[in-house]
């Protein structure tokens, strides 16, 4: 008789607090930031990597142009740097182009 009665108060004391918090009304949802949606993400996101591939890009550059004064005149190490720059201006424009597909988009859509 004792077990049970142990029982059921430790059952009691366990469901009291969800039986009498049951029936409350936690107020409306809450409304999240009406200035945040897709373009304003895909543009933070633009405006903070554009500056670093200018930066990678300029530095490319630098280091192809750096490559051609190691050179002297030895026909492998300037194709090497021959190499680096036309793979400099590929990445410029591969970026270039990567970078205006969403204005692309916005301007085809009408945001």
């Amino acid at each position: 008789m004792n077990k049970k009665l142990v029982t059921l108060v430790s059952s009691a004391m366990v469901l009291l607090p969800v039986i009498a918090l049951a029936d409350i009304n936690p107020g409306p949802a809450p409304v999240g930031n009406p200035s945040i949606n897709v373009v304003n993400v895909v543009n933070a996101i633009l405006n903070f990597i554009w500056p670093l591939f200018i930066g990678f890009a300029v530095i490319m550059l630098l280091v192809a142009g750096f490559m051609f004064l190691t050179a002297r005149g030895e026909a492998e190490q300037v194709a090497t740097a021959r190499n680096a720059v036309i793979w400099g201006m590929v990445g410029i424009v591969v970026g270039i182009l990567a970078f205006s597909i969403p204005f692309i988009i916005r301007n085809t859509l009408g945001f």
